[in-house]
């Protein structure tokens, strides 16, 4: 299928969006919509934010990822076509998610090692997809895919930990204005 996506054009931009909106659907499934013998969602601190990170943030840090160092090690893949491949690489994974979410509502906690099985299946068959995708388009051996795989997965943390630090530094400056602020109204006031 992969070849397909490379060489007759068969995947779409379109497709990969449809494909990421319910990724981050079943992230939101998965998170809050699970049976409530196997765990109760706490509805009071609700927030977006995570379920953003888990599916947009984490799928753009690997195709960035994977840009980054498919130009180092000359890959031909594009940004686009890296973003089709792995976004319909995801799909067993959104798969997994919707059914393991259905089926909690359905099964028991006895039977919870059918859940695992197709939680394990889903993540598995999905990393040898997205192995398989990079492999297809940047035209690598599999070693050199390995290492690719390996070097996106660092980039990736790498990414997320400026990403983590930059939001920390947004936290303290706008924390250091409001202080200003704060205590300018109450010399104005006092004053």
């Amino acid at each position: 299928g992969f070849e397909d996506l490379r060489w007759k054009k068969g995947g779409s931009l379109k497709i990969s969006v449809i494909i990421l909106a319910l990724f981050f659907f079943a992230v939101i499934a998965d998170g809050r919509l699970y049976g409530f013998q196997f765990g109760y969602p706490d509805d009071r601190t609700f927030s977006i934010v995570p379920y953003i990170v888990k599916s947009f943030v984490i799928f753009a840090a690997w195709v960035i990822g994977s840009r980054a160092v498919s130009t180092f090690l000359d890959g031909s893949g594009t940004a686009e076509k890296i973003c089709i491949s792995s976004a319909h690489a995801l799909v067993p994974y959104v798969v997994q998610l919707f059914v393991c979410t259905g089926l909690s509502h359905v099964l028991i906690q006895d039977e919870v090692v059918f859940i695992q099985i197709i939680r394990i299946a889903g993540i598995v068959l999905t990393a040898v997809m997205l192995f398989i995708a990079a492999k297809n388009v940047h035209c690598y051996s599999v070693g050199r895919t390995a290492f690719s795989v390996a070097l996106t997965i660092a980039a990736m943390l790498i990414m997320l930990f400026l990403l983590v630090l930059f939001m920390s530094l947004i936290q303290q400056v706008w924390l250091f204005i409001s202080t200003i602020w704060t205590e300018i109204t109450y010399r104005i006031r006092m004053g």
